[in-house]
């Protein structure tokens, strides 16, 4: 008779809980991943939409132009003050600017059709000289430049204006002189040295054409001293090429540079003005 095996019952496991478990905290893991990525870009459209605002408020004038600085550690969510910065770097300040100062923009553009009416007007008052290339006409970033010839105006190597020259610097200075704009007077010389009793080298001589015009225009025009100042550059500013004839004689000139400051000369004060990447002029 053959014996019959006992039944014995299955093990039951008791930790089969556990993958339920680790299943469960993996989503929630998951969970709060995706909510903090959510809350990165929540703050970045809240600082485009602060900064929206704030430019519509400048642009009102309800608010001044922004100084915030970008933070010392970007690694943190992008807040409003970096988005500002960032857009104040991006367009230059432009808008803070315009904001702060909405007549800027206004004055450049009156300043500009002034200095073209005003060159439009010399071009004609001179235009004899112009053709007869004694006078050149030119804008520069600082203004309008009146470029006047040694032939036409000077004898070689000497300071002393030319009698017939007089009746053109008379119609400069009779439509400058109704104006409040400054006035730079430039000596420039050719790059062949001058050794004379009077000049001892191109430093005086171009120096001293620039003073004899300012004194010109303040004793024979009665033209402002506070308006004008002169300054000399020997041949280190030329405008042509030393190596020829021609470009040495246009080298050899005086430049009267309309600085700026623009309306009528009746009680105004008169702005300093310096033209840019050149030494400061020595008053005569």
């Amino acid at each position: 008779m053959s014996r019959r095996r006992k039944r014995t019952r299955p093990h039951s496991n008791h930790e089969r809980w556990l993958v339920s478990y680790a299943d469960f905290v993996t989503l929630l893991f998951a969970f709060f991943v995706v909510l903090y990525a959510s809350s990165q870009v929540d703050k970045r459209k809240v600082g485009k939409l602060s900064l929206a605002i704030q430019i519509a408020f400048q642009e009102l004038g309800v608010f001044q132009a922004s100084t915030t600085q970008i933070p010392l550690d970007n690694n943190e969510p992008m807040p409003f003050s970096t988005v500002q910065a960032i857009e104040n770097v991006k367009h230059n300040t432009e808008v803070g600017r315009i904001a702060s100062h909405p007549d800027d923009a206004l004055a450049a553009a009156s300043d500009d059709s002034d200095l073209s009416a005003l060159q439009t007007q010399l071009q004609e008052a001179l235009h004899k000289e112009i053709a007869l290339h004694q006078v050149a006409l030119h804008r520069e970033a600082d203004g309008l430049v009146i470029s006047l010839r040694e032939f036409g105006f000077f004898d070689s190597g000497s300071a002393t204006i030319k009698p017939e020259a007089l009746p053109a610097l008379d119609r400069i200075a009779s439509i400058l002189a109704i104006r409040i704009c400054q006035l730079r007077i430039e000596g420039h010389t050719d790059n062949i040295p001058i050794h004379t009793e009077q000049m001892a080298s191109n430093w005086e001589l171009s120096t001293a054409r620039a003073t004899e015009l300012v004194r010109l225009l303040i004793v024979r025009q009665r033209f402002a001293p506070e308006r004008l100042s002169a300054a000399g550059f020997a041949e280190y500013h030329p405008v042509a090429s030393n190596l020829t004839v021609e470009g040495r004689a246009q080298n050899r000139r005086v430049d009267i540079v309309i600085l700026g400051g623009w309306g009528s000369a009746e009680g105004e004060a008169l702005p300093d003005g310096i033209r840019s990447g050149k030494p400061s002029p020595s008053q005569p």
